[in-house]
């Protein structure tokens, strides 16, 4: 057996291959970033090892959030503590996963909207340029927490109309209270505000909310795409991710506005990752 995964902060797919049978796993996010070592081998016994059994895994390819270079090394370790050393273990970022799903040996801009975000050039082989992500707090553009933490901002800074105010709090049940709470005192502050992209999502044909949709995405695009000197007007742009999935009317817009076309959008990686290591494992 031969196990692919895809992580988020929020969620890891997961595809067992064996012979020519896959299947598809979804469980809770792994990032090094916000989680121990322990708690993320306690995820993989729980979320992947009953599914796994007895049966050997002989490789590991896992892309996931928060695995920069020097939390590399550790995942590696808990993926290989937690599944009984397989032979190979091959840890990478979730930007190069999305860039080899979207791109495949092609080069071309690959994006992530997601509850985080980030983008790259990619060559066909390999990361060229990175325009640095930064966190939902000092960037991440667009994605899932930032749009959450300017909606709350704006929402109880009176940005929007009393009546748009008066839904956001029915629906939500959130007071500035609360918010406050969620965000300052309590884990994964990121997951709380990406969650609040269900209130855009139902109400995105309100004047306001398609506005403000526009100024998060064109927020991305502008911070983001446009500092690729690789892509010109009329280039399309590749996305992955629930925000990217979900809100590719309002993304499409953004740009638009900036001479820029919509290409490959993808829910999930895992599929482009799985396709890719049929392709090369055939080849």
């Amino acid at each position: 057996m031969r196990i692919i995964a895809d992580s988020g902060s929020t969620k890891t797919a997961w595809a067992l291959i064996e012979n020519a049978r896959i299947e598809y796993l979804e469980g809770r996010g792994i990032n090094p970033i916000h989680l121990g070592k322990d708690e993320i081998i306690n995820i993989i016994e729980i979320d992947l090892v009953p599914f796994v059994g007895d049966r050997r895994v002989e490789g590991v390819w896992f892309f996931g959030s928060g695995c920069t270079k020097e939390k590399i090394p550790v995942v590696a370790g808990c993926i290989a503590e937690a599944l009984d050393n397989p032979d190979e273990v091959y840890v990478d970022s979730d930007m190069v996963g999305a860039a080899k799903a979207l791109c495949g040996d092609k080069p071309g801009l690959a994006c992530i909207l997601g509850t985080g975000a980030n983008s790259c050039y990619f060559d066909g082989r390999q990361i060229t340029d990175n325009v640095p992500a930064l966190g939902y707090i000092l960037g991440d553009e667009g994605s899932g927490a930032y749009i959450g933490k300017r909606l709350v901002g704006d929402m109880f800074k009176r940005q929007f109309t009393d009546e748009l105010f008066e839904c956001f709090v029915k629906e939500t049940g959130l007071s500035a209270a609360s918010v406050v709470e969620k965000v300052y005192r309590q884990p994964t502050p990121n997951l709380f505000l990406a969650s609040l992209t269900t209130f855009c999502s139902s109400h995105r044909d309100h004047p306001q909310i398609h506005a403000f949709l526009l100024d998060c995405f064109s927020e991305f695009v502008r911070r983001n795409v446009v500092k690729y000197s690789q892509l010109h007007r009329g280039d399309s742009v590749n996305f992955v991710g629930s925000v990217a999935f979900f809100f590719q009317p309002e993304i499409s817009e953004a740009l638009h506005r900036h001479g820029y076309e919509m290409g490959k959008v993808l829910r999930s990686p895992i599929e482009g990752l799985v396709k890719n290591y049929l392709i090369e494992a055939v080849g």
